[in-house]
């Protein structure tokens, strides 16, 4: 499941969309539309359907606009979970079509500075992200018997990447004491553990992770500026960060997309896709090329996910079609990619400052409260 920034797409008048998450097994996607409103600008949760020959939209408007941070997101069965902020805490939801209107099914509510909903999981269980009083919490929201507190953690933390399918370990990005560290939560004892840490100064993130073959795509700043980085779960290899992932400034930077499933064991062959301004493109962590995509006009931009059989779909919305997918199935996505005539070394020179800590662990470690 991926999330995209706000894209633009009109007919006879502007439709922006926001927020597009898909589905974990790529059923539904959802998104918060612009243009619910006689005047045309406020927002309404829009549901795709990606299961069928051809994609189509299902408008979930409600009795009046949504705002612009209102957070959706689909679920296999169809519904969409959707967070809104309110004077003093954050309501959620189940909406789904019922005829030609919406139905709701209130979840509860959450209160905190921040609440941020999680990428669903592929049996639909849904975990938030709650920041308040300079301490974290991870709450289950959906697939239990209601709001369950999981987790408390001090510092702030973001991103959220799950390590395993079964939904017991996740990765977060603590800022804590002037410094931000991946760590790993068991959501079933509510331990916290290390689990990236290139060296004691660094800032270090984790971006993506791939369950199949261990796979992790890292953002640091410990090679001296902030790189893009890779490394394998449970391994003792350093993270290593390739000059073809180097980004030239700010304005071109690399965001990885999603990881080629299925690739068991197999980190160095598992192809990535990478967003470059509004471009597509594919890596591989044996490769030190990036291989351009046929990006489809209209791309909602920063949203891509990849079945299980290997096909990469990129959803757009462009004048002539308001909504659509573009599967990609070419024998660069689906086979290794050739390897380039002088791989990388296996290991970084001794003097290289980032081979000295080689940090990536399989949690839990020692509880940490």
């Amino acid at each position: 499941m991926t999330a995209c920034a706000t894209e633009t797409s009109a007919a006879s008048a502007t439709t922006r969309r926001s927020g597009f998450n898909i589905a974990a097994d790529g059923s539904y996607a959802a998104c918060l539309a612009q243009g619910g409103d006689p005047d045309g600008t406020g927002w309404f949760p829009e549901r795709w359907t990606l299961s069928g020959p051809e994609p189509y939209t299902v408008p979930l408007p409600g009795q009046r606009p949504e705002a612009a941070d209102s957070q959706v997101l689909p679920l296999p069965d169809g519904r969409v979970l959707i967070r809104r902020r309110g004077a003093d805490r954050h309501d959620l939801a189940l909406i789904y079509p019922t005829g030609p209107g919406t139905g709701e099914l209130p979840v509860g509510f959450l209160h905190g500075e921040s609440v941020r909903l999680l990428p669903a999981l592929p049996c639909g269980t849904v975990y938030a992200l709650v920041h308040a009083d300079g301490r974290s919490t991870v709450w289950l929201v959906h697939g239990g018997p209601g709001l369950e507190q999981r987790a408390e953690i001090d510092g702030r933390c973001t991103g959220g990447v799950w390590l395993d399918r079964t939904g017991r370990m996740l990765a977060l990005d603590r800022t804590h004491q002037g410094r931000t560290k991946t760590i790993a939560v068991d959501l079933d004892t509510g331990t916290v553990s290390p689990l990236l840490q290139i060296t004691e100064e660094s800032d270090d993130r984790l971006l993506l992770a791939d369950p199949d073959s261990k796979l992790l795509l890292v953002r640091s700043n410990a090679p001296g500026t902030d790189r893009l980085g890779w490394g394998v779960l449970d391994s003792r290899r350093p993270v290593r960060f390739p000059d073809c992932l180097r980004e030239p400034d700010r304005t071109a930077a690399i965001e990885p997309l999603a990881i080629q499933p299925g690739q068991l064991l197999m980190p160095e062959a598992c192809a990535v896709v990478l967003r470059i301004l509004n471009r597509a493109v594919l890596w591989r962590p044996s490769a030190r090329t990036l291989w351009p995509l046929p990006t489809p006009p209209g791309w909602l931009v920063g949203c891509a996910w990849w079945s299980a059989n290997g096909t990469l779909r990129l959803p757009f919305a462009r004048p002539d079609q308001p909504y659509g997918v573009r599967d990609i199935i070419s024998e660069a996505l689906v086979s290794p990619l050739p390897r380039p005539p002088r791989p990388e070394p296996s290991e970084p020179p001794p003097t290289a400052p980032v081979s000295r800590v080689l940090p990536l662990q399989q949690a839990p470690l020692a509880a940490v409260r």
